[in-house]
């Protein structure tokens, strides 16, 4: 018996029947099976991740617009790592909607993601992801968010033009290079500045990705938007420079370091049986070829080995080895079809805990008792 799917199941996410469809279809450049457009004018949420900011954080919030052309509202969320300062007071009375609340520090990571979850259970269509340390500039959200109104892009990335930053040394901006070109070829996007904390995230990305990692979303985030076929995209900002110390990092070396380690972990997790294969050649090859001259030898000295047992060895070893790495590949890639059930799964958990009501509010808040591991989120302004 052939079944038969309800017209309406393919219609694209936020529009419920073909009424609510623009005239003639979606708009050029939309993808309704993706989600990345929507019926109604989209609700902006700006997301500020905050540890001890309380000289920076008011200038910050005072930046953001409130009124945008093409977005239906425009909500600040705060989120406080952990904050000992005035940090969350002054929020407040800057005019923050929502303050989250972490009772000890968890880190950037986490609380990055965790406002991406309370964004997106208050009805976001968009979330933006500003500094608390004023390194950006808030009027620059428009043109950050212009690719998505534009149903050009899922994810942009503000590129701050590290190579015409006078306070960059030249390391820095060799690093920064060198690093960013890594992280494109690795995630296959588009991101001349991979490390820019200044995003924004459409619907679809924002409910799509999820980071694991302890240290930072940035690097992990573009891999996973590359892999997963989200359309990334970068538009040139401004950057301030910043006096005080980092309050992620302890210092270049260990940065890079972190970075590096959360790349290699973010390949490996969505392509094992290339990272794996290419190891298991690079051995078999290094094998095969002594083996090879092995064989060439002995046939030049009346097939006697004497003398080159240590080729022997090293080349079988080596053949082994890359037979080791070859079945690793192959198990991790049949790991990696469960992942992808599981992101799945999680993905349509999230879509339906952030699933809009009749009235545009979520129909679930999400609301979580406090304690070490469950943010209380705040509502400041009614």
């Amino acid at each position: 018996m052939t079944r038969h799917t309800p017209a309406s199941s393919l219609l694209p996410q936020n529009v419920r029947s073909e009424s609510d469809l623009p005239p003639g279809g979606p708009p050029p450049g939309a993808s309704p099976a993706s989600g990345t457009w929507m019926a109604h004018e989209p609700r902006l949420f700006v997301q500020i991740c905050a540890l001890n900011e309380q000289d920076n954080i008011g200038p910050v919030i005072r930046s953001i617009p409130r009124v945008i052309d093409g977005v239906a509202s425009v909500q600040v969320l705060v989120i406080d790592d952990g904050s000992t300062d005035r940090t969350v007071n002054v929020a407040r009375d800057m005019g923050a909607d929502y303050v989250l609340h972490h009772n000890v520090r968890r880190g950037l990571a986490r609380a990055f993601q965790d406002g991406i979850d309370a964004c997106l259970s208050r009805g976001a269509d968009i979330v933006v992801n500003i500094d608390a340390d004023g390194q950006y500039d808030g009027t620059e959200i428009p043109a950050l968010i212009a690719p998505i109104l534009a149903h050009q892009a899922d994810l942009v990335v503000g590129d701050r033009q590290v190579q015409s930053l006078q306070h960059f040394t030249q390391r820095k901006r060799l690093l920064q290079r060198l690093g960013s070109l890594v992280v494109q070829v690795a995630a296959g996007v588009q991101a001349p500045d991979a490390v820019s904390g200044f995003r924004a995230y459409g619907r679809e990305a924002a409910l799509r990705l999820f980071v694991t990692s302890v240290f930072s979303y940035t690097v992990q985030s573009l891999i996973q938007a590359g892999k997963l076929g989200l359309a990334v995209t970068s538009v040139p900002i401004h950057a301030r420079e910043t006096t005080r110390p980092s309050r992620l990092h302890h210092g270049t070396l260990h940065f890079v370091t972190q970075q590096t380690t959360v790349l290699i972990r973010t390949y490996v997790t969505y392509e094992p049986l290339k990272t794996f294969g290419l190891l298991a050649l690079l051995f078999f090859i290094v094998g095969a070829g002594l083996l090879v001259r092995l064989v060439i030898i002995a046939a030049g000295e009346a097939g006697q080995f004497i003398g080159h047992y240590q080729s022997l060895t090293v080349g079988v070893f080596c053949i082994i080895i890359s037979l080791l790495f070859f079945m690793t590949g192959i198990t991790a890639d049949r790991m990696r079809e469960n992942r992808r059930m599981i992101e799945e799964v999680l993905y349509r958990l999230r879509q339906q805990a952030a699933q809009p009501g009749p009235q545009g509010e979520p129909v679930s808040e999400n609301k979580r008792t406090q304690g070490v591991d469950s943010p209380v989120t705040e509502r400041v302004n009614d």
